[in-house]
């Protein structure tokens, strides 16, 4: 009772908030006339140059007679396309994450020497503080996943005897520790959740040094720790694919922006976990799954072309599903013809949905990332092509395998820590100045009143 107090939204804070909602709108022909790039991009969505970096390229665009044609989308680390580097470790039959980490972190693929130490190195970092879980985690648990990996993160502050030391090899060891701490973070942030909440059986299972990290995440999640070769393999693609997306997405930029003020590390990833949170960010493929749930139910028939188009077509007139207007998993700020981490996944979805006995599922996604876009460039302007994106089909997997829903986007900040990492350390190389861009004023100035005459 007294939680539900606190939080009462009542008749004086309603009518307060829409004091701030009507002084805070400002007029949308300003954007035009002072030149203001929304959203940091350009009028045709491109984003606006604010920085240079050496971890990743994203590529959609070829340059053809002086004029920037949209191509089908590439992914680069460090200067390897992504395709090849996944090609190379799935055809090898290993997991990739730690071998990617490597790459993104110190710029180059690993000897098999280097990569043993490394994953030595990082199981070495997987041990939470003595009574951490039962003293953090177990209490307070939150509904939101998210949350509770950003307050795990920032507790972490008061167990490290180093926690504001910014010097590279001491922020190495920090994020290094984070990365191979996260899944437990995560995992163990649900379990609490589940059984406080939810009533549910309380697992506690210790990760396992010889698994990697996409095998140890199964392991501490289900209950009896079991997994199939090819339930491990394909999460372990799914975290690389999410690894890094070069530095302007927002949890990204957000991480140079708070590591430019020379802040701890905690307080910095704990930012991008803020950031990766949003609906408009990393909770996307949730409502990829959510849609197509309800899709489901409103079509008898999948393979029904007209049935589906119809479905998708209200979906983007506020008749369905949410009524948001928008078919989620469709589109992207940067790619326009295909989203290469996309067409990646979706050979190994269907296998995955072949050993699931989930084909018509698999049948019924493929057919709307065909009409998808047709119907969008039908009904609205677009200024470059549309596509499926990466979450189109990760919340499947996620869903295939098993995870809660509240794990999703905490399933993207285990793969994203990396790049985040990666990024925090190269901020701090390069000694840069404090990021700090410019706000126009467009107040009036006023005369002060006294309280009297107001």
């Amino acid at each position: 009772m007294e939680y539900n107090k606190y939080c009462e939204i009542t008749p004086d804070i309603i009518r307060l908030a829409n004091m701030c909602g009507e002084v805070g709108v400002i007029d949308t022909e300003l954007f035009t006339k002072y030149e203001v790039k929304r959203g940091l991009r350009d009028l045709n969505g491109k984003g606006v140059l604010a920085g240079l970096t050496h971890i990743s390229d994203v590529r959609a665009n070829k340059l053809v007679n002086g004029e920037q044609i949209p191509t089908h989308g590439e992914l680069f680390y460090r200067g390897y396309n992504v395709k090849n580097l996944v090609k190379g470790f799935a055809d090898e039959e290993r997991f990739g994450f730690e071998e990617i980490t490597y790459l993104l972190l110190f710029g180059k693929l690993p000897s098999m020497t280097e990569l043993e130490n490394f994953k030595k190195i990082l199981a070495g970092y997987r041990t939470l503080p003595t009574s951490f879980v039962r003293d953090i985690i177990m209490k307070a648990p939150s509904k939101d996943m998210m949350n509770t990996l950003a307050r795990s993160v920032l507790t972490l502050y008061s167990y490290d005897d180093r926690a504001d030391d910014t010097s590279l090899p001491n922020v190495l060891r920090q994020s290094l520790q984070l990365i191979s701490l996260f899944p437990e973070l995560a995992i163990y942030g649900y379990q609490a959740y589940s059984h406080y909440h939810d009533g549910n059986s309380l697992f506690i299972h210790s990760p396992q040094p010889e698994l990697s990290t996409a095998e140890n995440i199964l392991y501490m999640l289900r209950p009896d720790s079991k997994y199939t070769q090819l339930e491990a393999q394909l999460l372990d693609i799914a975290l690389v694919l999410h690894m890094e997306h070069g530095g302007g997405n927002n949890s990204t930029f957000t991480t140079h922006v708070v590591t430019s003020t020379l802040t701890d590390t905690y307080s910095a990833i704990a930012a991008a976990i803020g950031s990766l949170k949003g609906p408009r960010h990393g909770g996307a493929n949730i409502k990829v799954v959510q849609m197509f749930e309800d899709m489901k139910k409103e079509i008898s028939d999948w393979k029904d072309e007209d049935a589906v188009r119809d479905y998708l077509t209200r979906l983007l007139h506020k008749d369905a599903f949410d009524h948001a207007g928008l078919i989620y998993g469709v589109g992207h700020a940067i790619y326009s013809k295909s989203d290469p981490r996309a067409v990646l996944f979706k050979q190994y979805v269907q296998e995955l949905s072949q050993e699931k006995g989930l084909m018509a599922e698999f049948e019924l996604y493929s057919l709307c990332e065909r009409l998808a876009p047709e119907i969008i460039a039908s009904e609205r302007k677009m200024y470059k092509g549309v596509s499926i994106n990466v979450d189109f089909y990760s919340g499947f997997v996620y869903n295939m395998l098993g995870l809660p829903h509240e794990l999703y986007t905490p399933m993207f900040a285990i793969a994203r820590i990396v790049g985040w990492s990666a990024h925090r350390l190269e901020e701090l190389a390069n000694n840069g100045k404090i990021i700090r861009p410019a706000y126009k004023p467009i107040i009036t100035d006023m005369e002060y009143t006294d309280i009297f005459n107001r």
